[in-house]
């Protein structure tokens, strides 16, 4: 394992014991993730596994037709490919990078044998895999019944704490993609947040001014899917 850049910055990696922690990595590739890279389509064979470090991975579900959701996030509090837990070896999303950097990449077989022969690792993947499903409910009820605005403000803090920045690049095309909506909708939701003095939107860019804004703005999912993580997983790390 490549000691340019420390695995344990992924939350999960870094809660096991050195001994499985290294016993892990050892079967890993330290790899570049490029923004908007689809990583797999739905009932792809699996091959590989990812361990994001300072990236993040959408899970984006057909909603018919050409229209797609974002249905949950993966970033360095978690992995990319957790189905493989169930004996699933075909990809129920796809998975697009959202925001680049590194991974710690792992082959399906290796992943397999790593949950057969280190116990900590197969329980941590085991409590992440339930966090993960109450991500994908919350995220369909928040779909569903919540405001777009306070959908919008969920999803930039969700971004936010994976991108481990105030800034990160997103085009009201692409939000709207994730969202569901017209891009006439998030247009329009964006510029309330920013009337508000909560981000400042311009040319792709996007930056976060006031998290604590953001916050009182969003609905109660985002505090759901976070007391979940660190109910079952704990707090996650940061980056650097």
């Amino acid at each position: 394992m490549s000691d340019v850049l420390d695995p344990r910055v992924n939350s999960l990696l870094a809660r096991l014991p050195r001994r499985e922690q290294e016993a892990v990595t050892d079967g890993c590739e330290l790899v570049p993730l490029n923004v908007g890279v689809t990583l797999c389509m739905p009932e792809d064979t699996i091959e590989h596994v990812y361990f994001p470090v300072d990236s993040y991975i959408s899970l984006i579900t057909p909603a018919g037709g050409t229209e797609s959701l974002e249905v949950g996030m993966v970033g360095n509090e978690g992995m990319f490919g957790a189905t493989l837990l169930l004996g699933v070896e075909v990809a129920a999303f796809r998975g697009l990078v959202q925001g680049g950097g590194a991974a710690l990449r792992m082959s399906a077989k290796r992943f397999a044998r790593a949950l057969r022969q280190q116990e900590n690792f197969h329980r941590m993947i085991d409590r992440y895999m339930f966090v993960l499903m109450t991500q994908l409910a919350q995220t369909a009820a928040c779909t569903r019944f919540h405001l777009l605005d306070a959908r919008l403000a969920r999803w930039l803090l969700m971004t936010h704490d994976r991108a481990h920045s105030n800034t990160f690049r997103i085009t009201h095309e692409f939000l709207a993609y994730m969202l569901g909506v017209r891009r006439a909708g998030v247009t329009e939701a964006a510029g309330r947040l920013q009337a508000r003095g909560l981000i400042r939107y311009s040319r792709g860019r996007l930056a976060v001014l006031d998290r604590a804004g953001l916050e009182a703005v969003t609905c109660p999912c985002y505090g759901i899917i976070k007391d979940h993580y660190i109910k079952h997983i704990g707090r996650a790390r940061a980056t650097g």
